[in-house]
């Protein structure tokens, strides 16, 4: 895929290619393009460094110039002079845009380059009349300030492009070229350099092992197995903190490896890797058109009709009605087509476009679609799915209550030690607060989980029961204290986790997937944007209702199952709200289809992620701040591009 391109420099590059490429074949379907940019940059720049000093020269001896500033440069072969620098400037500087306006035409979709070549040709023909048929005023000097700006005017545009560019060449630069394969044994906790050989990294393969040596670039997506180290990611995600990782953790090609080795194993390479995905998304995004973009195509198009029209009514005025003479009707004519010009009026938006997706994919903010993007500045309504999104989605512990002479350290050993291999958000969080709390536990024999109830196993010689007012009754367990021990758990709210050892309850344990302290800021901000948020969660109303007030959510829906989350979101829209829905990108795809704008949190590694216009790759609610507040910079950038650029041609 290629990086975009403007319509009318997409016409020229098939000149320009011609010319600087008939060798270079190895180019074609090359994924990055930027070459082929540069290449097009340094072709304007030398045809402008060429005609600029002729063009100076034209004017130095055009007699209308040296009129103005009063000064007199005459000899005998002036007007031949005048008419060889003008022709040398109009075939060398204005080829590629003949060029380009001969695909307009074949096209039969006239545009900018069709309208300069025409005001070119008349000024041309005009000015070999005026020289050797008969005596009136050339058109050197006009023709060839003409084909110079226009030269300079792609030059730098072209520059702009290599430069919004640059985020493409930098994620690609970050992939070192080499990797350390290893030959691992996960029983040697030392990897002697003579299983160590570097490769390219491009021929890793999945499975391989790389060593990855403090300081160094992580050379491709992979997990952990051996190693524990901290990583800095701000390449790819925008996180300026540098992420503790340790084995089993997923690391990211591209980022790097702070302060400790590591033994990666390969999960991704070539176009599924995270850079890789990032730099797709940006083309893509590059290559959407937003749709003041059409208006904008649609006017410029219309401009050149209507540069024709007024150019051609004016010489017949001037001819037929309020009769002036030939010449006098040509200069009015061409005069009219050439400054109706509007050169500017199509770089106005592709400029704001690059710069933007370019910058935002620096910052975590992956654009697909500028369409997307340009939705986000007229939302009323942002719609959080609650859980991974406004809330962690990982339970954590919140309160521990001890009973029977224990301690709290007591109940988490306990505990621990039976969830230690259990799969479950729950236990997980519940084995996590052990380790934080540096408590020494080892898995309980006989495990056993009970879907929906809890778990049991043998710990040292006594038998451990975790799980709720159901299970603890199932078993015949007295309730009593548990209820007494309930009226002490500060959030009714949260989950409670009781904990018995043969049978009879000594604890408990309440967690909550906590809410991120981001989820408030972001949700303040949007209120200061004029916004209102609403918030999805499977949760029941009570618990939703606890989080909404926390968060200080206008409107929550709870109880939702995830095949209902579509209708909420429709419910929205039916009551003529501007809709963005922010959501995992997995669970939530058929809701971020519905929504007007379908934004992606927590994408991580996954940013290939078609059901959202836009996706942030880390977890974090003010991002959809941003990228708010980007849409109505880039909304205000655009109509400011188009008001110079519709004065200038005015």
């Amino acid at each position: 895929m290629k990086l975009p391109l403007k319509s009318r420099f997409k016409k020229i590059k098939k000149f320009a290619m011609k010319n600087k490429h008939k060798n270079h074949k190895e180019h074609e379907g090359h994924h990055d393009h930027t070459e082929h940019h540069q290449m097009m940059a340094e072709d304007f720049k030398r045809r402008f460094l060429v005609v600029l000093p002729l063009t100076i020269i034209v004017l130095i001896l055009s007699p209308k110039i040296q009129e103005w500033l009063g000064f007199s440069v005459d000899f005998a072969f002036r007007n031949f002079v005048l008419f060889v620098l003008g022709t040398a400037i109009t075939a060398y500087g204005g080829k590629p845009f003949f060029e380009a306006a001969k695909n307009e035409i074949k096209s039969r979709n006239w545009g900018m380059m069709t309208l300069v070549s025409l005001a070119l040709t008349a000024g041309y023909t005009f000015s070999i009349a005026a020289t050797f048929l008969f005596p009136g005023e050339s058109l050197w000097w006009e023709i060839s300030t003409l084909v110079s700006v226009f030269l300079f005017g792609h030059w730098l545009e072209m520059r702009a492009v290599i430069g919004t560019g640059g985020a493409l060449k930098e994620l690609a630069a970050l992939i070192p070229p080499m990797a350390h394969k290893v030959i691992w044994d996960k029983n040697e906790k030392k990897i002697g350099e003579e299983k160590v050989e570097d490769i390219p990294t491009d021929k890793l393969q999945k499975g391989d092992y790389v060593l990855v040596r403090p300081g160094e670039k992580i050379p491709i997506d992979g997990e952990i197995v051996q190693g524990e180290s901290s990583v800095n990611e701000a390449m790819i995600t925008g996180e300026s903190k540098p992420v503790a990782k340790k084995e089993g953790d997923v690391v990211i090609g591209g980022s790097i490896n702070n302060d400790g080795s590591l033994v990666v194993r390969v999960d991704k390479t070539g176009a599924e890797t995270a850079v890789s995905q990032i730099m797709e998304l940006i083309r893509q995004a590059q290559e959407t058109k937003p749709k003041v973009q059409n208006l904008a195509d649609k006017a410029a198009n219309w401009l050149t009709i209507i540069a024709i029209v007024v150019g051609t009514g004016t010489f017949f005025y001037w001819l037929l009605i309020n009769p002036q003479g030939a010449i006098f009707a040509s200069t009015l004519a061409i005069t009219v087509i050439v400054i109706t010009c509007p050169h500017a009026l199509g770089l106005a938006i592709p400029t704001v476009t690059t710069i933007t997706t370019s910058l935002a994919a620096k910052n975590g903010i992956l654009i697909r679609d500028m369409r997307g993007l340009e939705v986000a500045k007229n939302l009323d309504y942002v719609v959080f799915d609650k859980t991974g999104t406004l809330t962690k989605g990982q339970f954590g512990v919140a309160e521990v209550l001890a009973f029977k002479g224990l301690a709290e350290k007591d109940i988490l050993k306990l505990a621990a030690s039976v969830e230690l291999h259990s799969q479950h958000s729950i236990a997980q969080g519940i084995v996590s607060e052990a380790r934080e709390r540096k408590i020494k536990f080892s898995a309980a024999h006989n495990f056993k989980s009970i879907p929906g109830k809890g778990a049991e196993g043998k710990v040292g010689k006594d038998i451990v029961i975790l799980g709720n007012t159901a299970m603890l009754e199932k078993r015949g367990i007295e309730l009593k204290v548990a209820r007494e021990l309930l009226k002490k758990i500060k959030d009714a709210t949260r989950t409670v986790i009781w904990v018995a050892r043969d049978n009879e309850v000594v604890g408990a344990i309440s967690l909550e997937d906590e809410i991120r302290v981001e989820s408030k800021k972001a949700i303040n901000k949007l209120h200061e944007m004029g916004i209102k948020v609403a918030m999805l969660t499977g949760d029941k109303k009570e618990v939703a209702d606890v989080v909404g007030k926390k968060l200080g959510i206008d409107t929550v829906f709870a109880e939702v199952l995830p095949e209902d989350k579509v209708n909420k979101v429709k419910y929205l829209q039916t009551k003529g709200f501007t809709v963005a829905m922010v959501g995992d990108g997995v669970n939530d795809a058929p809701s971020l289809t519905q929504a007007h704008l379908g934004i992606a949190v927590g994408a991580g590694t996954s940013v290939a992620i078609e059901s959202a216009e836009i996706v942030l790759v880390k977890n974090d609610p003010r991002d959809v701040v941003k990228v708010i507040s980007l849409s109505r910079k880039t909304d205000a950038k655009m109509k400011q591009n188009l008001a110079w650029a519709t004065g200038y041609n005015l």
